[in-house]
């Protein structure tokens, strides 16, 4: 009799092989594949999803691009809205000390309420219908100036006409002038302007001189403060123009914008550390989920293998016992046939243990372009005895147009293709029809092949369950064929899809991505 030992191969596989199992993780590999699986090219390595997205990397990088694109336009708008109230507010303080000025050099005139100070500054107004004595007006527009001149922080003053002749300006040279193409005098004149004592309009620091500034004040800060002296009908008889250093206001101005962007910078570290806080404990529960999960996961796999395991195991062990019993008492006729039923056995388990490696094992070749009509055409002939004996019709279609390569491993994808002819088969024992045909799908940028039979197909429950492990409907099956097939479509970026009626066959399809 012959006899199997634990460390002969059949059909060059070890039936036996020792197995290196941890807990959490798939069952580990053959120890004599360790060092093959080392030198195996880095990109046909299966990368873990976790390494492919990482969630705390990406939100955290997210996080601070968006609070760093959020805080900046926040602080820079608020910087802006700070210097101009501010501005803006020194502005109509000294619009409302010239008006109060002028009111008070009206009032101490003995002008009346017919008069006002802007309609006599112009020394070209008709004083003599206004009323008007010319010693009063010009002691009155002396003192007016005077109080222009010496305002604090004033870099020069200057006073317009409504035809825009310069009348006065500390700057003596320039009175006579008719300024031009100024935006913010014309709008200072403008009937429609809304009445104010003043508008402001910022100059700036700058490198180089002012058009009526002194060299001297380059590089400084001012700004050009636009007062209204209105006549007595509310027209604007003439414009002031007040250019200001703004001196210590500068200081002000600059301690609020750092204080709004040191405090805008805080609040934004502050967020994104709260942020970061929680979304590493929200990675860190998630990991913690995962890791749980998949514990839960083995030990449902272990729990449903050793299920399987045990219930097939069980019956050729029996077998076994039986044959050994009867064999001790029998004669050598019977002795070789209980022996024989030994063998059959001891290779039905081989079989099984087999199918546990290809399953459990991870899957590490590297893809190429295959041509599937040529791996159609190869597998086919390995089953002719089978179809022969259970008198199966096979049809391969053709396909009538080329169709493209695909990507894969032959050999993966010849062990595929096998596994769901064999099924098909195994399903038609009193004969049938069995066809395989090839299909292209440009859409999806994929090309399936279709394996039909016409056996007693499968209800909508064993459909559902067809690719899960350990199940099967054969008294003698471990339930792995299917779900290493699935293993295999995806390991490739393929997929497997199944369809079937009872009494009116099944029908898989095994698609293939288009190689690149």
């Amino acid at each position: 009799m012959q006899t199997i030992s634990p460390d002969q191969t059949v059909q060059g596989q070890n039936v036996y092989p020792a197995a290196d199992m941890r807990f959490g993780e798939w069952p580990a590999y053959d120890r004599r594949r360790k060092e093959t699986e080392t030198a195996a090219p880095a990109h046909s390595q299966l990368r873990n999803p976790a390494q492919r997205f990482n969630l705390l990397r990406w939100i955290s990088i997210l996080g601070l691009v968006s609070i760093i694109f959020a805080s900046i336009p926040f602080a820079a708008i608020l910087s802006h809205f700070i210097t101009n109230e501010i501005l803006e507010h020194d502005a109509s303080l000294t619009g409302q000390f010239i008006v109060s000025v002028a009111e008070t050099q009206t009032s101490q005139a003995n002008l009346g309420n017919k008069v006002t100070l802007g309609q006599i500054l112009d020394e070209r107004a008709n004083l003599g219908a206004l009323g008007v004595d010319p010693e009063v007006a010009a002691s009155v527009r002396q003192q007016f100036y005077d109080h222009l001149q010496f305002l604090p922080d004033v870099l020069q003053a200057d006073v317009f006409a409504r035809d825009r002749k310069l009348i006065w300006s500390t700057n003596r040279s320039l009175i006579g002038q008719i300024e031009t193409g100024s935006p913010e005098l014309e709008k200072a004149f403008s009937p429609r302007a809304m009445r104010a004592t003043a508008t402001m309009s910022a100059v700036g620091r700058t490198n180089e001189a002012h058009e009526h500034l002194p060299p001297r004040q380059a590089g400084k800060m001012h700004v050009d403060d636009y007062v209204q002296l209105y006549d007595a009908r509310g027209d604007v008889a003439a414009v002031a123009r007040i250019h200001k250093d703004l001196g210590d206001l500068v200081v002000s101005i600059d301690r609020g914008n750092v204080l709004v962007w040191a405090c805008t910078a805080f609040g934004a570290i502050f967020l994104y550390l709260t942020l970061f806080w929680i979304i590493r404990r929200a990675d860190a529960m998630l990991k913690a989920q995962h890791q749980r999960l998949v514990e839960t996961e083995a030990l449902c796999i272990i729990g449903e293998m050793s299920a399987a395991v045990a219930h097939g195991i069980r019956n050729p062990l029996a077998s076994m016992r039986t044959s050994a019993e009867l064999a001790l008492d029998g004669d050598l006729e019977s002795t070789r046939k209980n022996a024989t039923d030994i063998i059959f056995q001891i290779d039905r388990l081989g079989k099984w243990v087999r199918e546990l490696l290809a399953f459990s094992r991870p899957l590490d070749c590297e893809s190429r372009k295959i041509n599937l009509v040529s791996l159609v055409e190869d597998c086919l002939p390995s089953f002719s005895a089978q179809l022969e004996r259970r008198r199966i019709s096979c049809e391969f279609v053709q396909p009538t147009a080329q169709v493209p390569l695909v990507l894969g491993a032959r050999g993966l994808a010849t062990q595929a293709l096998a596994s769901v002819i064999a099924n098909a088969i195994e399903a038609m024992p009193t004969g049938g029809t069995l066809r395989l045909e090839l299909e292209h799908e440009p859409l999806s940028r994929c090309v399936a092949v279709i394996v039909s039979d016409t056996g007693p197909g499968m209800t909508p429950a064993a459909v559902n369950m067809v690719f899960k492990p350990y199940y099967t409907t054969k008294c003698d099956g471990l339930g792995l064929g299917m779900a290493l097939v699935k293993r295999i479509m995806e390991r490739f970026g393929g997929a497997i899809s199944l369809q079937s009626r009872v009494g009116e066959g099944t029908r898989v399809n095994l698609n293939f991505p288009l190689a690149q």
